[in-house]
């Protein structure tokens, strides 16, 4: 019985560390291609200690492209979305999670619905409604959007805030609090762990954004880090620089990374807790 537990031990050991090792390695290939020289990029065997180690991609990528147009855009587009957005799905979550009101479940599984309609179907009429009110090459179609309703988010939360007791709810309207005084001083508070897990999430989402900007912008005053490095490719008639593009992936990926390191246990306690529920 016990060789039989440390064989799936054992299995379960190799496939999860195959698993690490494919999520790794392109990172690690990543950074190991950020520091050569162009003409090193495809040689084989491949290189994984550079030789000589270029560390001038990193300098030149701010010269050469317009990245730090673009990272100051998505940091702009990223704060207003997660601050509104954060408020407008806590909000909704907690009243889909505790208030009770007409057709309440009708209107959550239509706001359900439309997580399954491809953005692609809505491009059109959203570009002719932005081409009207003006908003092509603004960051609004980016950030009105994304902060007023975001159905992803409200589920998320509402599915966190489900598990908590109604009981508190109770006892906070007998101590004479009303529903916003409810929200905010009782269930946002015990709602922090799924919030800031959510706040990644939307962190995520908003900062490695491609196809919004794309269509919405044209501008290079306009372009957000994704796009910027995009266009990083048609600098180059005749062969991209592969490692400038790797640089700059490197960079733009730091935000996330040191975000994501700070907030893990608050995210790894979101999803232990959530579940999914009623």
């Amino acid at each position: 019985m016990k060789r039989k537990t440390s064989i799936k031990r054992a299995i379960v050991f190799i496939i999860i560390a195959i698993g690490a090792c494919s999520m790794v390695l392109p990172f690690a290939w990543m950074i190991v291609t950020s520091l050569k020289y162009p003409n090193l990029v495809y040689t084989i065997p491949p290189e994984w200690i550079p030789n000589p180690v270029n560390w001038n991609n990193y300098i030149d990528v701010w010269k050469e492209s317009n990245l730090l147009t673009g990272i100051k855009n998505s940091f702009i587009i990223s704060a207003i979305v997660l601050t509104a957005s954060t408020f407008t799905s806590t909000m909704a979550a907690f009243a889909f999670a505790k208030l009770q009101f007409p057709m309440k479940n009708t209107i959550f599984l239509m706001l359900l619905s439309t997580m399954m309609v491809p953005f692609i179907v809505l491009l059109v009429p959203l570009f002719a409604i932005y081409s009207k009110i003006h908003w092509i090459d603004t960051l609004l179609p980016m950030i009105v959007p994304a902060s007023l309703c975001n159905i992803n988010n409200i589920f998320f939360l509402r599915q966190y805030m489900t598990g908590l007791p109604t009981d508190l709810l109770d006892a906070a309207k007998i101590d004479g609090c009303n529903y916003f005084q409810a929200y905010f001083k009782i269930f946002l508070p015990l709602s922090k762990p799924a919030i800031i897990a959510n706040i990644i999430m939307l962190f995520m989402t908003t900062w490695n954004d491609y196809f919004g900007p794309l269509v919405f912008t044209h501008s290079t005053s306009k372009q957000t880090v994704q796009v910027a490095i995009a266009m990083m490719n048609s600098h180059y008639i005749q062969q991209t620089n592969v490692p400038m593009v790797m640089a700059a992936s490197m960079i733009a990926i730091l935000p996330v990374l040191i975000l994501f390191i700070t907030c893990q246990k608050y995210f790894t306690e979101s999803f232990a807790l959530t579940g999914v529920k009623g």
